[in-house]
């Protein structure tokens, strides 16, 4: 029975912050024997209303308002904001487009990059602790304002990369001057960005039985064989997780296209992260702005369920018979 309690002081403190707290706070058997406990946790729970739970939902109702943060004033206006955004606001379809482009170009080669080097440091050799640390360090510095400088530096006009090109006596390009090549350059930038995918994907393999690749040498089947019929269901938890994350992370880019292109140029990286901020915080359009982002939350919903429901023909678990 207390085992049972547990459970249900758990998942209401997950679920349901605040009926989990106040069941805490009731004075049942388990929280009197265990009230420090709960004091530890009791600082998460306040964090996740106030900075999670609360902004979701009062987000959605200035998104149904008219709303100015510097007069503090909000007036209800229903679902105009949102008639607008696809009636009237012709940066909006150009903010989408640009989105979606940065997320079918990233998230593919993101996850193949992962898991082709996890597939390369998969196997034992001398140095390989250092190799998977030096592989895993763009992740920690690639989200930061400092790389998406250099990586403008490096990309510009007279920047690095196109002083190699003429060293090697090619034409330079216009990396970020160029619509047709500024949102790869961006996307190139998420791609070296693999390391928290790769560390991943190494675990997962790990994970794999040698005996089943023993057992499909013996019958002959061949290295591509055992890659698509043992490895790839293998890892498909891991890849299934990797596909929603990496598509949430691509969908809110906002650093890399704000600090290397402001948008530009012709909108063609003006993602849907930019347009955000310059309605609320330029424009001071905070009601639009929330608009927008529910539209951002709607679209990776729809596609994070549509995964789900693709699942169960791709996803293999290792306790399903």
């Amino acid at each position: 029975m207390e085992i049972r309690e547990q459970y249900v002081v758990i998942h209401l403190s997950a679920l349901f912050p605040l009926k989990g707290m106040a069941y805490i706070m009731k004075g049942s058997s388990l929280s009197k024997r265990n009230r420090v406990a709960y004091l530890y946790i009791l600082p998460w729970l306040i964090g996740i209303v106030v900075f999670s739970v609360y902004p979701f939902f009062i987000s959605f109702y200035y998104s149904l308002c008219d709303y100015n943060p510097l007069l503090s004033q909000h007036t209800f206006i229903g679902f105009d904001n949102y008639v607008k955004l696809f009636t009237k606001d012709s940066e909006f379809f150009k903010s989408l487009k640009a989105t979606l482009l940065y997320t079918v170009y990233t998230v593919p080669c993101k996850l193949l990059m992962s898991l082709a080097i996890a597939l390369m440091l998969n196997k034992a050799r001398r140095g390989i602790g250092v190799l998977r640390t030096i592989y895993y360090l763009p992740s920690l510095f690639g989200g930061s304002i400092a790389v998406a400088v250099l990586w403008k530096i490096m990309f510009m006009d007279k920047g690095m990369v196109n002083n190699w090109l003429k060293a090697l006596g090619l034409s330079t390009v216009s990396f970020l001057g160029d619509p047709k090549f500024a949102l790869p350059t961006l996307s190139l930038l998420e791609v070296w960005q693999f390391g928290s995918s790769m560390v991943l994907f190494l675990a997962a393999l790990k994970q794999v039985p040698n005996s089943l690749y023993e057992a499909a040498k013996i019958d002959g089947a061949s290295s591509i064989k055992r890659f698509f019929s043992i490895t790839l269901p293998g890892i498909s938890t891991i890849i299934f997780f990797c596909i929603i994350m990496q598509t949430l992370n691509a969908m809110q880019n906002f650093t890399s296209a704000f600090v290397i292109t402001k948008g530009g140029p012709l909108h063609s990286t003006y993602m849907l992260g930019v347009k955000l901020y310059n309605d609320g915080f330029k424009l001071l359009r905070m009601g639009y702005a929330s608009a927008t982002s529910w539209i951002i939350f709607s679209i990776v919903a729809i596609f994070t369920a549509l995964l789900f429901i693709s699942s169960k023909y791709w996803v293999f678990y290792s306790d399903e018979n």
